[in-house]
């Protein structure tokens, strides 16, 4: 019996949701014929037109956000690039010089560009040494390095407020050896942003 009475039960709430969806089914108002349907043929066709236009519009808009958005990224990415450039491209120097080679030269004009179109940045220019020497000697020579460094720049245009050495001698080699190869590597003047 509760079984029929379960089947009963869901035959009545079907009908029963079948009567309620066709009870408020919308109901077609009919036009009069003549100039009111042509009235609204027009209005609909102007609202059509007009929804186009606003979509149009808004995918226009989208577009130059998006557009907009890619360049700042763009920008974004060369400016990262441009710095790290900055901040990897060393100066070398010959055994026991603090004297700036053409090519140190023209790697600190190119640092110069990269500091005139950055204002607000500073930096400390680390002067560097090779093993040979005593440490005393060597951190003289790593000041005198960056001192150099820093003097060409200044000629540049770039203000010494803006520049710091310090001299870390033979203390912070980036080539481990015993060999010219290394030494060569390790006399440089290097840039940190501060």
């Amino acid at each position: 019996m509760t079984r029929k009475f379960r089947v009963s039960l869901a035959l009545m709430l079907i009908i029963a949701a079948f009567v309620f969806t066709a009870s408020c089914a919308k109901k077609q108002i009919k036009s009069e014929p003549g100039i009111a349907a042509g009235q609204q043929e027009t209005g609909t066709e102007e609202i059509v037109s007009e929804k186009q236009d606003m979509e149009g519009q808004r995918a226009i808009e989208e577009q130059r956000l998006q557009e907009r958005h890619l360049r700042q990224e763009a920008k974004a990415r060369r400016e990262r690039a441009e710095k790290e450039e900055f901040l990897n491209e060393k100066i070398y120097f010959q055994f026991d010089k603090s004297t700036l080679l053409p090519e140190a030269k023209a790697t600190l004009r190119e640092k110069a560009k990269w500091l005139l179109a950055h204002s607000s940045v500073s930096v400390i220019i680390e002067g560097h040494c090779d093993e040979r020497g005593t440490g005393e000697y060597n951190i003289a020579l790593g000041d005198r390095r960056g001192r150099s460094a820093k003097s060409y720049l200044v000629n540049l245009g770039v203000g010494s407020h803006r520049m710091t050495t310090i001299s870390y001698g033979e203390e912070k080699p980036i080539a481990l050896g015993h060999n010219e190869r290394a030494w060569a590597k390790n006399r440089r003047a290097q840039f940190v942003i501060e």
